[in-house]
């Protein structure tokens, strides 16, 4: 009886000491409550952004919002971002990757991940804006669609509903703009990009799943 109890023990101990299981999210944290702009800042014109049943509208001047949170303490390296996105006619946005905040201006750190299916500029959702664009339309306007953003190492890796569209890899000797050395992969936060008045975008579903090397 004394060893049968020392077993249900222990037993127990295990059960309390042992790690909750990720199974269904595969080590995806969201990044986004579907009710507030908790952990997340603006800069320049937040009115830019508010929520609307349980999704991020992005409507209005210039302006970007910057994931603050707590997670990693905001400094991303290797991740897997994956974020659903609607568009709608005429619309241009971002996904800003290893970037940092700032008051004004287009931001100086990091890649943008274009979001574009029907505005002028030609370079389309799933570039890595000005490094290796994408010209092809592949996913509408209008529809929910899923962009997942992948970066090891040197590498990042763009997919539309599970097609990739892009496979960029960052060569050793890239050419920066000017004097700073701002541009390229290094590590730090997400950046949604509310780009003039006439573009309205929407986002859920905004997840991370933080890589090791």
């Amino acid at each position: 009886m004394r060893l049968l109890s020392l077993c249900c023990l222990l037993l127990l101990t295990v059960a309390c000491t042992t790690p909750k299981s990720t199974a269904g999210n595969d080590g995806w944290i969201s990044l986004f409550d579907g009710e507030s702009l908790e952990g997340w800042k603006a800069s320049e014109h937040p009115s830019t952004f508010s929520v609307d049943d349980g999704k991020i509208v992005v409507h209005g001047p210039r302006a970007h919002l910057f994931y603050t949170g707590p997670v990693m303490d905001h400094d991303f390296t290797d991740f897997e971002f994956k974020a659903d996105v609607m568009t709608t006619p005429g619309s241009n946005s971002g996904i800003f990757i290893h970037t940092a905040y700032q008051e004004d201006g287009w931001p100086a750190k990091g890649y943008e991940i274009q979001v574009n299916n029907s505005q002028s500029d030609w370079r389309r959702t799933g570039s890595v804006y000005s490094y290796d664009d994408v010209r092809e339309v592949h996913v509408p306007d209008n529809e929910w669609y899923t962009q997942h953003i992948i970066v090891r190492g040197n590498q990042v890796m763009v997919k539309l509903n599970d097609k990739t569209v892009v496979e960029y890899t960052e060569p050793a000797d890239m050419e920066q703009p000017g004097d700073t050395k701002v541009k390229g992969l290094s590590s730090g936060t997400f950046a949604l990009q509310g780009h003039d008045p006439d573009s309205k975008v929407y986002f859920k579903n905004i997840m991370v799943k933080p890589l090791s090397r």
